[in-house]
């Protein structure tokens, strides 16, 4: 597969919106790394690691004794991320290229793996998770951050234009033949994969526009409008009322955005 194939694509913009979205979520996503017990000299799987922000935050917590994998089918991710680890002075990040829905995981006996919005993309995620199983050692966690109801992103007041390019959104996913809500069936398949459960939640947030975490939505709507356009989609002219009708929104004073629901969710293989 190409990095054409990527839904919301590979190009520099989208490599800027993911850092965006990194730099929004890392305090959350730290938490949650020490919730899972992830700590020094662990060995981590980076489950869908993109440009690489998350590996390299991941490379600083299990320090020089540990080891994090970068697992990533994308070759443009993996090269922007050997460039900034090499730039940063960061020693402990292996690369792996490889495609999720082609080849199974090595058997890396890892401590923890991390796996942020990858199942949504995936035809067949419960088959990542089992082999997620085989590759962390008995005793490892798993965590995962996936769209629990992507449905809830939404603008208040209400703006059908705009939630027209959220259904977009979510029709692009299901003709790439993924699942914006796979959330909803994470619990089981993690079960299934002889997985216990050891902790979960829900975060979701209502925004208002001097919000730092206003800008992560607001950054997708601007670089998948035109993706969106280029994949059929949406039309030109619907592109440009969802984001007319955003923007009325953020002058407003009154005016919040709710965030699509994320589903947190950390198991420990037996």
């Amino acid at each position: 597969m190409a990095d054409t194939d990527y839904v919301l694509g590979t190009h520099d913009d989208e490599i800027e919106r993911l850092e965006l979205q990194h730099r929004v979520w890392r305090e959350r996503v730290l938490d949650c790394w020490r919730r899972a017990g992830i700590k020094p000299g662990n060995t981590v799987m980076d489950v869908g690691c993109g440009p690489g922000f998350a590996a390299l935050d991941l490379a600083g917590i299990v320090g020089p004794t540990g080891i994090v994998k970068a697992l990533e089918r994308s070759k443009r991710f993996l090269s922007h991320l050997d460039a900034s680890a090499k730039q940063q002075g960061v020693a402990n990040i292996e690369p792996v290229m490889i495609d999720f829905n082609r080849a199974a995981l090595p058997k890396f006996g890892a401590d923890a793996a991390w796996c942020r919005w990858v199942l949504c993309f995936l035809p067949r995620p419960e088959m990542l998770i089992e082999q997620m199983a085989a590759a962390v050692r008995p005793g490892g966690t798993v965590v995962f951050h996936e769209y629990l109801n992507y449905g809830t992103w939404e603008l208040a007041p209400h703006q059908p234009e705009f939630s027209l390019f959220v259904q977009a959104v979510m029709a692009s996913w299901r003709n790439d033949r993924g699942d914006p809500n796979v959330g909803l069936r994470l619990p089981s398949m993690l079960h299934d994969a002889g997985f216990e459960i050891i902790y979960e939640s829900t975060i979701i947030d209502v925004l208002r526009p001097m919000d730092f975490a206003w800008q992560w939505p607001e950054a997708f709507l601007t670089t998948n409008s035109s993706r969106l356009i280029e994949l059929g989609e949406l039309s030109a002219e619907d592109a440009q009322a969802a984001i007319s009708a955003f923007e009325a929104v953020k002058r407003s004073p009154a005016g919040r955005m709710i965030t699509p629901v994320v589903l947190e969710i950390i198991a420990r293989r037996s």
